[in-house]
């Protein structure tokens, strides 16, 4: 299999991951309509990561001389490191369906930055407690991460406050935005740590398992799928907003709306794969913490390109 093992190569995936997991819901914006609705898009999503771990696992981690190839890793894998990837899959899935809901109701640049901005802060902090509670040194500057953890929950802040403003004379009360958005913040925080305990110490700190990373990265994306028939079904049936819907009308949904919604999920997942990479040489809580930097750049898809604050009160304006 292929790692980055160079410590600037590592901290550059991990910036390619953070603009991957900060972009794939403008595919979101881009189909959502009266008919198709994130409940919809969200089939496609899966199927979009379900793919890319698959093409990730047998290319890029069947390539090269380090290690044990996706393949050969299967073969001798345990279900004790397996369950933590997979359970890593359905925690994240279960959170990124509110997250989803939460775009659909409040904006990207308002539902991603609540929602992404909880589970980067405890993300970092469980990410953090793995390395430091195996008995292993924080590598890094713990100054600057807390200080950017104060950082984090000023700018959640931020977007709570501007939310409830730029909602005051609209119908839809800015509760239900934010509740979605933290419940999927609450949720999410945990699957990066999950997905670590299952993998070879060998390969990144606080890993607890006998997995590759490649290995790791597919069975979080088998949790995934297992999952969102439960997940997603329910959500069709209980709405945040809109009418309910059906698979009737998921199989109503043209070739293009599907393919950016398959789109989607390979951004989101591409970025995992090279998070994984590299998470060994930047250790976890590092690569997290610069990989879930995506709510930064949501924001700026919502303000400047979907214009999400358009109409706004003149204080939250540019």
């Amino acid at each position: 299999m292929i790692l980055v093992e160079n410590y600037i190569l590592a901290i550059l995936c991990c910036v390619y991951c953070c603009l991957c997991w900060g972009s794939w819901a403008n595919t979101q914006k881009m189909v959502a309509s009266k008919t198709w609705s994130f409940e919809l898009f969200y089939w496609d999503l899966t199927i979009g990561l379900f793919v890319t771990a698959l093409l990730g696992a047998i290319t890029l981690g069947s390539l090269g001389n380090e290690g044990r190839t996706f393949f050969e890793d299967l073969a001798i894998m345990d279900w004790n490191s397996m369950k933590y990837a997979i359970l890593g899959g359905i925690v994240w899935n279960f959170g990124n369906i509110f997250l989803t809901a939460a775009i659909a109701v409040a904006g990207m640049s308002v539902g991603f930055p609540i929602g992404g901005g909880l589970a980067w802060i405890g993300g970092i902090i469980f990410n953090y407690l793995l390395i430091t509670l195996g008995g292993e040194v924080y590598p890094g500057n713990q100054t600057l991460l807390w200080i950017g953890v104060l950082v984090i929950v000023a700018a959640i802040y931020i977007c709570g406050k501007a939310y409830g403003k730029m909602s005051e004379n609209k119908a839809v009360t800015p509760k239900k935005g934010i509740l979605l958005a933290i419940v999927a913040g609450l949720a999410i925080m945990f699957f990066y740590g999950l997905v670590v305990k299952s993998i070879d110490p060998q390969y990144v700190s606080g890993g607890t398992g006998t997995l590759t990373p490649y290995t790791g990265v597919f069975c979080f994306a088998t949790g995934v799928l297992i999952s969102t028939p439960i997940f997603n079904t329910f959500a069709m049936s209980h709405p945040a907003q809109g009418k309910k819907v059906t698979m009737k009308d998921y199989l109503k949904g043209d070739v293009r709306t599907h393919l950016i919604g398959i789109l989607g999920g390979f951004i989101w997942m591409s970025g995992m794969v090279v998070s994984f990479m590299g998470a060994g040489s930047a250790n976890p809580a590092i690569a997290y913490a610069l990989s879930n930097a995506a709510p930064v750049v949501a924001m700026i898809w919502g303000f400047f390109v979907w214009k999400e604050f358009k109409g706004a009160p003149k204080e939250l304006s540019p």
